[in-house]
C-alpha cells in the first residue's frame, strides 16, 4: 500500500465536505490546514497529477441550475470495457464512470444544463458503442454524507 505524506493526508481529509467561498479560497482553506495558499494549490495539483485524486472541483446541483442528472448503466463485454469507457468518457456530460461487478458492469452519471440533452447523450452513446444504455432517472433524492479519511 502506498504511503501518503502528512501534507497530502491533511489536504485530502481537510477539503472533504467544504471549501471556503471567499475571494481567496485556497488561502483561507490553507489557513485551516496550516498551509500557505501556494502550498495548498501545489498540493492539490500534485494529488491530481499523481492520480491520487481523480478530480478537484465543485459539485454543482444541476437541477437547481435548471439542468438534469441521470444515473445510467451498460452491460459491457469485458473485452470491450476500456474501449467503451473511453467512448462514454469522451462526452463532457459524463460526471464519472465506474466499474461494478454486476451484469450492468459500467455505471455513469449524465449531467446536463438542458434536461433534453440527457436523452441525446444516451442515444449518442448507444449509437457509438452499439450497446443499450439503461437510464435510471432520479425518483427521490436522499443526502448521504460520505467522507474517506486517509
Amino acid at each position: 500500500m502506498p504511503v501518503i505524506d502528512p501534507t497530502s493526508r491533511a489536504i485530502i481529509n481537510g477539503l472533504q465536505g467544504g471549501f471556503p467561498l471567499t475571494p481567496r479560497p485556497f488561502r483561507d482553506a490553507g489557513l485551516e490546514l496550516g498551509l500557505s495558499e501556494g502550498e495548498l494549490i501545489e498540493g492539490v495539483r500534485d494529488l491530481v497529477g499523481a492520480g491520487r485524486l481523480s478530480r478537484f472541483g465543485p459539485l454543482w446541483n444541476a437541477e437547481l441550475l435548471g439542468g438534469d442528472v441521470c444515473l445510467a448503466a451498460i452491460a459491457v463485454p469485458p473485452e470491450r470495457f476500456d474501449e467503451v469507457a473511453e467512448q462514454v468518457n469522451a462526452h463532457p456530460e459524463i460526471a464519472h464512470n465506474y466499474e461494478r461487478t454486476h451484469a450492468l458492469n459500467m455505471w455513469f452519471v449524465v449531467s446536463a444544463e438542458d434536461p433534453r440533452r440527457i436523452a441525446e447523450v444516451i442515444a449518442e452513446i448507444e449509437a457509438e458503442t452499439g450497446l443499450g444504455v439503461h437510464a435510471m432517472p432520479k425518483m427521490h433524492e436522499f443526502f448521504v454524507g460520505f467522507r474517506v479519511e486517509v
